[in-house]
């Protein structure tokens, strides 16, 4: 997904479609995908995160050489060099788009994007599925093919997994294949980057497709191990013991004088009023109880955010191809605004960060998921004297929080 990785002391997991033992040795049981990236439909807003420098994204279904594109299909590309593509990969996507690409510069970036939304510390399977776009040809013998690096690593570069798929052949009739790899998530983060690169040039034969990246979570199976029943021993001697009765106890009378005193315990009431309400008055402030949604839940922390006194503006876009995605927001288990419609058009927030309310916590909770999963947005947030643009990535197992405190 970016360089190439030759750093010592990483371990790299090198997997193909063919290799699928893989994930079995793990003894994983794979629940469906947290999210898979499809491209969406139609002209989307580019997924790449970073200027891509090598590449160029084009609006045309036949990307010239350090070009790619979104398109839903192909048609006599090259003088039909190309393969005639009449779909994306994903099953029953109307006009759905894949990724074309046509090689550039070895080892650059062509793709490069946020994976966020993830649980932490735990085994994910990540998936693709690639085909080579040139068919056998005589035009050149000995062709380039693609042999891309996909890489999973944090903010900071550390590498979590690697896919090296080696050169994809050629072949007569369109053929997808799937590539995939184990990885645990770091402990400490929650947001990755994907970056993928092709370490062969341009050339004759090396221009691919890529569609539906996957993101499986590995739940362990676990065996248990039920110990053998002892046999019981029964006793050698067998032969049957008298039987002797013993006298009942005599019952004794306590004197009234030494009856026993039991001292009497008050119970204090139960306060019913206070504990009906979900909001309590606690030293002149008022203290929402934690909404059903945020307990059951896991609110990540995406962003803490330190500043000094003012009014901080809050403004939420969806990120990427405007797909039905809706949100609530909470601030300080408050609910603040209900079922919004994620667009163009920013939600707008607006809290006041002062010495009587130093601590702000806001919650995005994903109402659904949208046509293209995660639920994803864009946080633009501008305090006195910054401004920051934090993403957003909410499941229905896990909302996402931005906290503000006032700088001491």
């Amino acid at each position: 997904m970016q360089e190439t990785l030759k750093k010592p002391g990483f371990i790299f997991i090198i997997l193909s479609f063919a290799f699928l033992s893989k994930a079995q040795q793990t003894n994983c049981t794979f629940l469906p995908p947290q999210f898979t990236i499809h491209f969406g439909a139609g002209n989307i807003r580019d997924v790449n995160s970073d200027d891509t420098y090598s590449y160029r994204r084009v609006a045309h279904y036949c990307p010239s050489d350090g070009y790619y594109s979104f398109a839903s299909y192909t048609s006599a590309c090259f003088h039909d060099d190309w393969h005639t593509l009449y779909q994306d990969h994903t099953a029953g996507d109307a006009d759905g788009n894949m990724l074309l690409v046509n090689a550039g510069r070895a080892g650059a970036v062509f793709l490069k994007m946020p994976v966020i939304g993830l649980k932490n510390n735990t085994i994910y399977e990540v998936g693709l599925w690639l085909m080579n776009l040139c068919r056998p040809s005589d035009k050149c013998p000995y062709p380039l093919l693609p042999d891309l690096s996909i890489r999973l690593e944090t903010l900071e570069g550390k590498i979590v997994a690697n896919i090296v798929t080696g050169e994809l052949p050629r072949v007569e009739d369109p053929r997808w294949t799937q590539h995939r790899a184990l990885f645990t998530t770091p402990a400490a983060t929650s947001t990755l980057m994907l970056v993928m690169t092709d370490q062969n040039p341009s050339g004759c034969g090396n221009d691919f497709a890529l569609d539906d990246i996957t993101f499986r979570e590995c739940v362990k199976q676990i065996t248990q191990v039920i110990p053998k029943a002892t046999p019981t021993t029964k006793p050698s001697n067998t032969s049957k013991q008298p039987v002797t009765s013993k006298p009942a106890p005599k019952k004794v009378t306590p004197s009234p004088q030494k009856k026993e005193q039991v001292p009497v315990v008050i119970k204090p009431k139960t306060d019913t009023v206070s504990k009906a309400n979900s909001i309590v008055k606690t030293n002149q402030k008022i203290v929402t109880s934690t909404p059903l949604v945020l307990k059951t839940r896991e609110n990540a922390l995406v962003r803490r955010i330190e500043t000094e006194a003012s009014e901080i503006k809050i403004e939420l876009y969806d990120n990427g191809e405007i797909d039905g995605d809706t949100i609530s927001i909470y601030h300080n288990n408050a609910l603040i605004r209900s079922h919004m419609r994620l667009s163009r058009k920013p939600i707008s927030v607006s809290i006041n960060l002062n010495p009587d309310q130093p601590h702000h916590e806001i919650v995005m909770v994903a109402e659904n998921l949208g046509s293209i999963p995660p639920n994803t947005s864009v946080m633009i947030i501008t305090t006195g004297s910054n401004r920051y643009e934090v993403l957003i990535s909410s499941s229905e197992q896990k909302n996402a929080k931005v906290v503000f405190d006032l700088k001491k």
